[in-house]
C-alpha cells in the first residue's frame, strides 16, 4: 500500500499506478473485497492526508475535507454548522463504522443507501475534484452520483463544497432488516429563506437521490417567508409528503391496450406511505 502525505501525492500515486484504488476508511471497499467482488491490484491510503481531514469557511461556504469520519461531523461543533450532514453522520451505523467511514467514501461508493447523499443533494453541494499537476476542477455532486460527470482514474474527491444557509435542515430515515442502521428511505429538508426555497431530497429508494421539484415549488408558496415561518397546517404538511412521496414513487404505466395501470404491490406501496410520513415529518420539524 502506499501512503501519500498529500492530495497531489495521492493523485501522482494514483496516476503512476493506475489499476490501485483509493482508500480512505475502506468500510465500502473491505466489505466488497471480502464478498469477493472486488480484488484491487494495489491501494493507495488516504488516512494520512491531514489536509482533507477537516474543514474551513470560503465565500459563504463550507469547504469539507473528503476525508472527514461520520464521528467527527457528528460532533455538536459540527452539528451547528450542517445540522442535516451531521444527523445523516450519526445515523451511519455502529460505532466503528462511523470512527472509519469517511464523507468522501460515502459519495465515491454512491451506495443507494449512502446517509450523506440525500443530504448533499439537498444542500445542492458541489465536489472539488484534484487531478494531475494540482489541477482542481468543480462539479455538483448531484452530477457524479448521476454519471454525467466521471472521475477520471488519476482523479480525487478532494473537498466537498456546502453552501451555509444558516436556516432550519433536518435528516430522518426508515430502517428495516437490510442490516445495521441500513436505510430502507431517508428524507433530508432543507430552508433556503433567502431564496425563499424548500429543498427535499429523497434518498435509499433508487440508485441516486431524488429531487422533487414541483413539490419543493409547491410548499414553498405557502411559506410565509417575511414572517416567522410558521408552522403549516397539518394538511399541508400531509399533502406535501403525499406528494414527494407520489413524485419519487410514482404510479405505474397505463397499459398500452388502454386498460387500468396495475396496482402498486404492497411492498411499494409500503415504501411510498413510509417516503410520505419522512418527508412529512422533517417538513414539520423544520418548519418548528
Amino acid at each position: 500500500m502506499t501512503l501519500p502525505a498529500s492530495l497531489d501525492e495521492a493523485v501522482a500515486a494514483l496516476a503512476a499506478m493506475p489499476a490501485a484504488v483509493p482508500v480512505a476508511g475502506g468500510t465500502d471497499l473491505m466489505a466488497a473485497v471480502n464478498r469477493g467482488l472486488l480484488r484491487p491490484a494495489g491501494l493507495v491510503g488516504l488516512g494520512r492526508i491531514n489536509e482533507i481531514r477537516g474543514w474551513q469557511y470560503q465565500d459563504g461556504h463550507a469547504l469539507l475535507g473528503a476525508g472527514l469520519t461520520h464521528a467527527r461531523m457528528g460532533r455538536p461543533d459540527f452539528a451547528a454548522l450542517i445540522p442535516a450532514l451531521a444527523a445523516a453522520a450519526r445515523a451511519a451505523g455502529p460505532p466503528q463504522i462511523r470512527n472509519a467511514g469517511t464523507l468522501g467514501g460515502n459519495i465515491a461508493s454512491a451506495a443507494p443507501t449512502g446517509d450523506a447523499l440525500p443530504v448533499l443533494a439537498a444542500l445542492e453541494a458541489n465536489l472539488v475534484i484534484a487531478g494531475p499537476g494540482g489541477a482542481r476542477r468543480e462539479i455538483p455532486v448531484s452530477h457524479l452520483l448521476a454519471g454525467r460527470d466521471m472521475l477520471a482514474p488519476a482523479e480525487l474527491i478532494g473537498y466537498v463544497r456546502v453552501p451555509l444557509l444558516h436556516a432550519p435542515q433536518v435528516f430522518l430515515k426508515a430502517t428495516g432488516r437490510t442490516g445495521p442502521g441500513r436505510a430502507t428511505a431517508s428524507v433530508a429538508v432543507v430552508l433556503d429563506p433567502a431564496r425563499r426555497g424548500v429543498r427535499c431530497a429523497v434518498g435509499a429508494i433508487a440508485p441516486m437521490p431524488l429531487r422533487p421539484l414541483e413539490a419543493e415549488r409547491w410548499i414553498a408558496s405557502l411559506i410565509d417567508w417575511d414572517g416567522e415561518r410558521a408552522a403549516l397546517a397539518p394538511e399541508a404538511l400531509g399533502a406535501f409528503g403525499e406528494y414527494v412521496a407520489a413524485a419519487c414513487i410514482p404510479d405505474p404505466e397505463p397499459p398500452a391496450d388502454g386498460s387500468p395501470p396495475p396496482p402498486l404491490s404492497p411492498a411499494v406501496l409500503h415504501l411510498r406511505r413510509t417516503v410520505a410520513a419522512l418527508a412529512r415529518r422533517a417538513l414539520g420539524r423544520a418548519l418548528s
